[in-house]
């Protein structure tokens, strides 16, 4: 018995954060955020792998796996900050450009949810980004 909690307590957690890749953790808040409102809509899916394909020069197919890591990692998450750690580390104009295709994933479907802008609204702070760049953001993903 006290080995099962010794290796709960111990587990690879630190590891497998470090792990943890700019576009796998940009690609997960991207899930998480399409996830908040309860549908997760081919549409958000097909926007996430726009995004990663042009803000990460990746091929289709390689766009694909991190997609399928990413959600691997969000269903997995417990929070947020292990994610927001590693996008934070990105320039400031990368970290904008990634606050922008959130609000592009989250209008995708068409629909504006208090959940996804919730959501948004915790994540800005966590990237070093004010309530004025998350505003400029979303206008930015509207005129799209």
């Amino acid at each position: 018995m006290f080995e099962t909690l010794k290796r709960l307590f111990t587990s690879a957690e630190p590891t497998a954060e470090r792990a943890l890749t700019p576009e796998v953790c940009t690609a997960a808040l991207m899930v998480e955020a399409a996830l908040s409102d309860g549908i997760y809509a081919d549409v958000e899916e097909a926007e996430i792998i726009s995004v990663l394909r042009t803000g990460f020069d990746l091929d289709e197919a390689r766009a694909a796996e991190v997609l399928q890591e990413a959600e691997d990692q969000a269903e997995a998450a417990v929070d947020h900050h292990r994610f927001t750690r590693v996008v934070k580390q990105l320039p400031r104009d990368q970290r904008l450009t990634i606050l922008t295709d959130l609000w592009r994933v989250v209008l995708a479907d068409g629909e504006r949810d208090a959940h996804e802008d919730a959501l948004i609204r915790r994540l800005a702070p966590l990237l070093g980004l004010s309530d004025r760049d998350r505003a400029e953001a979303r206008q930015a993903a509207s005129g799209r």
